[in-house]
């Protein structure tokens, strides 16, 4: 095989692209003259490049009826060899673009409120890989995202569970517990038994507004449980919630991730209650049918894979 191969190279090793270019021209205009004329070449040299190529091959690759020109059948071989040819570079030229903007290119990422805690641990090790890779990230409730989702604003969003149907591919990845935390002198915090939902509920609860993910997954828990839901404070962000507890106003129900391992040594404590933690999920999504740059599905692969066990070793490391 090897043998076959090497005699094969060595025949048409003298084949150049630019005879091929002018051959495919040729065949495609039916006519020296016009072919010629696109590659800005004289007649002459078509037709020299043309009997160069047919010696190369062996057979004629032209025949003249009256005054037009048609392929052969050995022509037509070579004519479908030839566009084989350079389709296939045209596909190399688009790969070498893409690696070099994969080198230096733009990566616009959008995710959910909760995801901005666990980002720069992922960023940080994909950079170390990409150094030159420029990351632009927005951080958006969930309902501003997909809007920006639907506007093809961003090359990937991290969103959470969504309670409303979309037209997107979500492609599920990493979880997102809900967990309870108290000040670490908390009442609750000294119970060694389960916490029950129904104690929970009258423990001047401090949670999101109404339209935050974590607070509608809060809502459908204790409406599973029949449970009545009983706030204390309703607040906008968790870094106000994690304050209003650090003061001793209540316990509150948050996403780990947005949970620091310094947080939990010096001021909070996650309680032990019944149906917690509560897992949710984070998803990927990408634009559909919008096809991912290399650097898109590189860094796609990346929090599939390194990304994810980067946010399961840190919130493995809280929750022990």
């Amino acid at each position: 095989m090897l043998s076959q191969s090497h005699a094969i190279v060595k025949r048409f090793k003298s084949i150049t692209l630019h005879q091929l270019q002018v051959f495919e021209a040729t065949a495609r205009h039916g006519s020296f003259t016009r072919a010629a004329q696109e590659l800005y070449l004289t007649q002459p040299t078509v037709s020299i490049q043309v009997k160069q190529l047919s010696k190369v091959v062996g057979l004629p690759l032209f025949k003249q009826i009256g005054r037009q020109i048609h392929l052969t059948e050995a022509g037509q071989e070579l004519l479908t060899i030839s566009r084989e040819i350079f389709k296939q570079l045209e596909n190399l030229e688009s790969k070498i673009s893409d690696l070099k903007d994969l080198r230096s290119g733009q990566l616009k990422l959008a995710v959910v409120a909760t995801a901005k805690y666990i980002m720069p641990h992922i960023l940080q090790s994909f950079c170390q890989q990409y150094p030159q890779v420029n990351i632009s990230l927005t951080v958006a409730p969930q309902n501003q995202l997909l809007e920006r989702l639907h506007n093809k604003r961003d090359d990937l969003y991290i969103l959470g569970d969504p309670l409303e149907k979309i037209n997107t591919p979500l492609y599920p990845f990493v979880d997102n517990p809900l967990v309870v935390i108290a000040r670490s002198d908390h009442p609750l915090a000294q119970q060694k038994q389960p916490i029950s939902l129904q104690t929970l509920s009258q423990s001047s609860l401090i949670l999101h507004e109404p339209n935050s993910l974590t607070r509608k997954a809060v809502e459908r828990l204790f409406h599973y449980h029949n449970i009545p839901l009983r706030l204390q404070l309703e607040l906008g962000s968790n870094e106000a919630i994690k304050e209003a507890v650090s003061l001793g106003l209540g316990v509150s129900i948050l996403s780990l991730h947005t949970i620091n391992l310094n947080e939990l040594k010096n001021s909070f404590t996650l309680l032990k209650v019944e149906q917690f933690p509560l897992e949710q999920k984070w998803a990927i999504a990408y634009s559909e049918p919008t096809a991912l740059s290399l650097l898109s599905e590189t860094f796609f692969e990346f929090l599939q894979q390194e990304g994810k066990q980067i946010i399961q070793k840190v919130n493995q490391a809280k929750l022990t």
